[in-house]
């Protein structure tokens, strides 16, 4: 799970941070899985030993994500992870999302970014205080009237 605002571990470092996602794994594999990682996200990698509390919004979001997929997650929970970042940033973490869920991880993913999230998704869940008022294949609700004036601003 990645949760709204990040969740890291700001006084430990990012490998530690790493290492954390991967608590209740016991194999060979960890530090394989934290070089995937560090290749998916270059940026981690340059940083291994910052203290996460001293990284960007956008730095720290790539460590939230990071940290979830060394546990090998089977369903990765994503809430707003483009929530406060740059366009660059966040063209970059929906390129990995989008990548994760190509190696076979189903996402759940909450966003405000209603567009974004809609073209690449399956399906989708529209929310309105807390109910969900719609309901039905992503590119339908895509190009739903409704949903396009209420939420893509059109």
């Amino acid at each position: 799970m990645v949760p709204e605002g990040r969740g890291t571990f700001t006084r430990m470092t990012i490998t530690e941070n790493l290492q954390m996602g991967a608590y209740t794994r016991n194999d060979a594999e960890i530090e394989a899985d934290i070089d995937k990682v560090f290749t998916t996200f270059p940026r981690l990698k340059e940083r291994a030993e910052q203290l996460a509390g001293t990284m960007s919004g956008g730095e720290q979001q790539m460590l939230a994500m990071g940290r979830a997929l060394m546990a090998r997650p089977k369903v990765l929970l994503l809430d707003e992870p483009s929530m406060g970042l740059s366009p660059i940033m966040v063209d970059k973490i929906f390129e990995v999302v989008d990548t994760i869920h190509k190696q076979g991880v189903t996402i759940l993913l909450v966003e405000q970014n209603a567009s974004r999230a809609l073209a690449m998704a399956n399906r989708g869940y529209v929310m309105e205080s807390g109910e969900i008022t719609m309901t039905g294949e992503a590119k339908a609700l895509l190009t739903d009237p409704k949903v396009r004036a209420a939420y893509l601003g059109e």
